[in-house]
């Protein structure tokens, strides 16, 4: 008799964002003519650049004709794309080779599909408040969790502590969090991991949103991360991909693990589960890392980042304790007058309209605190703010 994975009885009864959707679907049954505010899930308003638009145009037109037409991709990502990435790390002083970076179809695919790289019996340490994956990836499959939470006390930036953990989850710039590590910071948990023998997977999806440039965009920016570290990277907020979906993964050549050579053994998971990426994503994704591509991309940057500068000026003038919003865009604030965060997400809603995401949804640290997204329509965070001070000075 066929016995299904025991593991999704493990998981919580639904997805946070499933939750939300709910509750904002059963207001809007009962109050129509209200217009909700979302400054809750991380999708993008923006459409893509035309530099992307065009590539993408120009791709679907070469699969008309038969001297163009491109069948089966690589499984490992095309030639071009994987040159221009690797090019694109070497403007910021890291070294790759184009064999180092794997196409995929984004960063929230590769982070579940990665654990097939690793044992069952490889403890994975996830930094709470967390992208909630994390945690659920690492129960389907079976694997002890430890948690380490963080806090205001530390700016939701731990220090390593002496832990059993094989697998290390960082998130720089952190989702929920907006918290980026310094390079100090980054190498504390370098020297951790390379200590214990375990690995770091270290979530860059939000690294183009880095403004100061003290802060590291990279984990192969520490010296010694070559030797730990997988760097998961995506095009979804940093060029508007969430819609047309595409990634990419970092892992060098020189990390190893018990005679076993990750790299390789990641090229046998691809050509084993996967057919590539499409070349006409392939394409678009490529335009992204041309001059033009990336001055496009940055003015879009820009333009959440303004939304973030708006929703934070109304957190200083209510004296609202936040971190985030400059080289994030998301901005975690401490829940007013004690409420917990479903407390404040009902009252935001039932009031004024607004959405944010509930901190508990990451954690329980993240209980007391809460997310906005700086990813929506720029007159509605405009509104959404007013509306916000209003009902909280």
């Amino acid at each position: 008799m066929l016995k299904p994975n025991q593991n999704y009885a493990q998981l919580k009864q639904s997805y946070l964002f499933h939750n939300i959707a709910l509750k904002i679907s059963d207001y809007q049954s009962k109050n129509p003519e209200k217009k909700i505010y979302r400054l809750g899930i991380g999708d993008v308003s923006l459409p893509l650049s035309d530099c992307v638009i065009n590539a993408l145009h120009e791709a679907v037109e070469d699969q008309a004709k038969q001297s163009t037409f491109h069948g089966y991709m690589p499984e490992c990502g095309a030639g071009f794309l994987r040159e221009a990435i690797a090019a694109h790390y070497r403007q910021r002083g890291v070294e790759l080779a184009p064999e180092e970076v794997y196409i995929s179809s984004g960063a929230s695919d590769e982070l579940g599909d990665i654990l097939d790289l690793f044992d069952a019996s490889n403890a994975a340490l996830v930094i709470e408040p967390a992208y909630p994956a994390y945690v659920d990836a690492n129960v389907i499959a079976g694997r002890k969790i430890l948690h380490l939470a963080s806090g205001a006390h530390n700016a939701f930036l731990p220090e390593p502590e002496e832990a059993d953990a094989d697998l290390i989850y960082i998130c720089s710039p952190n989702n929920p969090t907006g918290a980026v590590f310094n390079k100090e910071q980054l190498k504390k948990w370098v020297e951790f991991a390379n200590a214990r023998g375990a690995i770091i997977l270290f979530d860059a999806a939000y690294e183009a949103f880095i403004e100061d440039e003290a802060l590291p965009h990279s984990i192969f920016e520490i010296e010694g991360a070559k030797t730990c570290a997988i760097e998961i990277c995506s095009l979804s907020k940093t060029a508007g991909f969430t819609g047309t979906r595409l990634g990419y993964t970092v892992i060098p050549k020189e990390l190893t693990r018990s005679g076993m050579n990750l790299g390789e053994m990641w090229v046998r998971n691809r050509t084993t589960k996967t057919n590539g990426v499409s070349y006409i994503l392939q394409k678009g994704a490529a335009a992204v890392f041309t001059e033009r591509g990336q001055q496009q991309i940055r003015q879009n940057i820009q333009v959440y980042k303004q939304n973030a500068k708006v929703l934070t000026a109304v957190f200083d003038k209510l004296g609202i304790w936040y971190c985030g919003g400059k080289n994030a865009p998301y901005i975690w604030i401490k829940c007013p007058n004690g409420m917990s965060s479903w407390e404040f997400f009902d009252y935001l809603l039932q009031e004024i309209q607004v959405v944010g995401t509930p901190g508990e949804g990451f954690g329980k640290c993240g209980e007391g605190f809460f997310r906005f997204s700086s990813f929506g329509d720029t007159e509605d965070t405009k509104v959404a703010a007013t509306r916000i001070y209003q009902l909280l000075k």
